[in-house]
């Protein structure tokens, strides 16, 4: 029933929303989440017009379209999203749009499979958190500059100067978060988090990366879940677990107290980013200044 809701709400946009004329002869581009925002921003700089659906603390794998979404998404240019089902809930809407010849990018696209972290859960079988590899992020960007170097031939130069700045910053990055994750000894490098949203960075900077609630915010995590996961705290002595931005921290302090109940105390070690970036107008809004605090607070936490 939500299916064919959402289809008639497509529908009445294709034959309501007329294509809106470019005032400034600027590309028109919609990214999905906040990461993507910020990646394109960076390429496009002011040759772009961008619109982001999501905001500081959404959580992509529950994000619903509403008919404003479906409106945004029909008067774009370029819509760039994460996919690998990240944005689950918004599949049927990228499949409509893509019936109606609405040019669509999947920053997973640039990345070999052969390289992705398989998972069960989503219908694609593998792990959508592709951003927490830097390695990743420099092949998306690369390719995103590509992209839209082939859609917007006229502002090529512009999309390849800001990807290149943007790839040594990516590389400074890498090089600074390498050596802070090498003051922390590899037995301490056990990341435990409301869910499983960090094994990306977990495989670039070997971490033991453990999720209470899976892959996906999109199922809860039971007492089971709770219990096992306790006891694996208390067998390898793991000083901090932490909350994300975007999931409610209460699962994380049930996990807090299980341990509790065993006699062991474990910290909140702090809040860290997953799958949103922080408010706008902080550090933490840039995937820069994200990756940063992160690792930041995990050092400092476990160390």
């Amino acid at each position: 029933m939500k299916k064919v809701a959402l289809f008639l709400i497509i529908g009445l946009v294709v034959f309501s929303c007329k294509k809106e004329v470019k005032e400034n002869g600027k590309l028109q581009v919609v990214t999905t989440t906040t990461m993507l925002t910020d990646l394109v921003k960076n390429i496009g700089g002011d040759k772009i017009n961008i619109q982001g659906l999501m905001g500081a603390g959404v959580d992509p794998h529950l994000y619903k379209a509403s008919e404003g979404d479906v409106s945004t998404l029909f008067n774009a240019d370029v819509i760039v999203y994460n996919g690998l089902h990240l944005e689950g809930k918004l599949e049927d809407v990228f499949e409509k749009m893509r019936h109606q010849n609405k040019k669509t990018i999947a920053a997973s696209d640039a990345i070999d499979t052969a390289t992705l972290i398989g998972s069960e859960y989503f219908a694609s079988n593998y792990d959508p958190h592709i951003w927490f590899s830097i390695t990743n992020w420099e092949i998306i960007t690369q390719y995103i500059v590509d992209k839209l170097c082939e859609l917007d031939a006229e502002n090529t130069a512009t999309y390849k100067t800001n990807g290149a700045n943007y790839l040594k910053t990516l590389a400074s990055l890498k090089t600074t978060i390498t050596e802070q994750v090498n003051s922390l000894p590899v037995e301490k490098r056990i990341l435990v988090t409301a869910h499983d949203a960090f094994n990306y960075f977990g495989k670039e900077f070997q971490f033991n990366v453990v999720g209470l609630q899976g892959l996906s915010t999109a199922t809860e995590a039971g007492v089971q879940d709770v219990r096992r996961l306790a006891s694996f705290i208390e067998e390898k002595n793991v000083k901090a677990i932490f909350v994300e931005s975007s999931v409610p921290k209460r699962t994380v302090e049930a996990l807090q107290e299980a341990v509790r109940a065993k006699g062991k105390e474990v910290v909140i070690g702090g809040t860290l980013y997953s799958d949103a970036l922080g408010s706008a107008g902080t550090a933490e809004a840039t995937y820069i200044g994200m990756y940063k605090h992160n690792v930041k607070i995990i050092i400092s936490a476990l160390k």
